[in-house]
């Protein structure tokens, strides 16, 4: 049996990659269409990568980043950036403890 965070061999991965169709961009420049392109959406690549310490550093770094820059970058999109990487944190750790 597979671990859930077991890393997916590279070339079963290219494979199922190259298998699908690229989705045409939307607005949403939270969560764009080019990080679902794949039928593995690119957040869960990167959890799947990690240990789940890992991961939850990894989403409270970009938490960080977007607050931290957002009076000088990006502005509200920011913001909303942060808050869908608070949403997800929220949601792993929903899930950890049960």
């Amino acid at each position: 049996m597979i671990e859930k965070n077991a890393p997916e061999r590279l070339g079963d991965f290219m494979s199922r990659m190259m298998s699908t169709e690229v989705e045409n961009e939307s607005a949403d420049n939270v969560n764009p269409q080019h990080y679902k392109k794949y039928k593995l959406e690119t957040i869960d690549n990167i959890q799947n990568s990690m240990t789940h310490e890992e991961f939850i550093g990894y989403l409270k770094g970009n938490i960080k980043k977007y607050i931290d820059r957002y009076r000088d970058k990006g502005g509200v999109e920011d913001l909303k950036k942060s808050r869908w990487y608070l949403d997800k944190l929220i949601e792993v750790e929903s899930n950890e403890t049960g």
